[in-house]
């Protein structure tokens, strides 16, 4: 069964970027309780920012789900990235993204690797990039492995990064890593660019997608673009996913008209 999530982003740097709820995670947990979400899915500035005690009570108390953590704020602060030619710049995004994994762990929840992929630039080509970026995705994914949880890789549109753009290279840096429990993040914005058919993608990857991100054409919420959602539905659930869709838009027109219409489409797409 595939469960409803939505975003909620705590880092005031990215109050413009494509999260439905900003800064008030209390009041976040409670709107999407009260349109009835599953769960909801955390863009925090760092591993330690949030209170797990405080989070377990929102959650328990609301009856949600946490359903994924991000790790992009670490490319916003700090500019790290897991595929940079300095090896100790390296090692900082390693440590980072750690941290992260074990605040996710501790509600089962999974760490997102999106932006924090890097980009190769001019310092160095792509295919040296591709390979430390593969050499730092198997220990990140062994760490998130003892902790009983999949590691999630996010390919991105060729707008915003130079390397993993599309799910099928996305899935081909997973097989080169190595890693079982390094999972794809299938993000139908990015896809609504990158891909010919993001049904036929998702069909062809759809043993290693461990994360959906739920958006529109537009990256607003499903039901305000003009993807058609119900092949791509489809795809999902006549082969068997039984992850989040979790919505990854912009608040348009606001945060709460943007959580209705995600629910309201989810709803159709995804009958219980």
């Amino acid at each position: 069964m595939v469960l409803s999530s939505v975003t909620v982003s705590l880092v005031p740097e990215a109050s413009s970027g494509p999260f439905v709820f900003h800064g008030d995670l209390a009041a976040a947990c409670r709107t999407a309780s009260e349109l009835g979400f599953d769960a909801i899915e955390v863009f925090a500035p760092s591993g330690g920012h949030v209170d797990p005690s405080h989070l377990q009570d929102l959650l328990e108390r609301h009856e949600l789900l946490l359903a994924a953590v991000g790790t992009g704020a670490g490319m916003i602060l700090q500019g790290l990235g897991l595929c940079d030619p300095d090896r100790a710049a390296r090692a900082r995004a390693g440590d980072y993204v750690r941290r992260m994994i074990d605040f996710g762990a501790g509600f089962g929840a999974p760490a997102i690797i999106g932006s924090m992929q890097g980009r190769a630039g001019r310092e160095q080509s792509r295919e040296s990039a591709l390979g430390r970026l593969a050499d730092s995705l198997r220990p990140l994914a062994e760490h998130a492995a003892d902790r009983g949880q999949a590691l999630l890789f996010e390919p991105i549109n060729r707008y915003e990064t130079d390397l993993v753009n599309s799910v099928g290279d996305g899935r081909r840096l997973c097989e080169t890593a190595g890693a079982a429990n390094l999972k794809l993040l299938a993000d139908l914005f990015h896809m609504n660019i990158e891909e010919p058919s993001i049904e036929a993608s998702i069909r062809d990857s759809l043993p290693r997608i461990g994360h959906v991100h739920f958006a529109d054409s537009n990256r607003r919420a499903v039901g305000f673009g003009h993807t058609p959602m119900r092949p791509v539905a489809e795809a999902l659930t006549g082969g068997g996913y039984d992850g989040f869709a979790s919505a990854e838009v912009f608040p348009h027109p606001d945060s709460r008209e943007a959580a209705e219409m995600t629910i309201r489409s989810f709803r159709r797409h995804f009958a219980r």
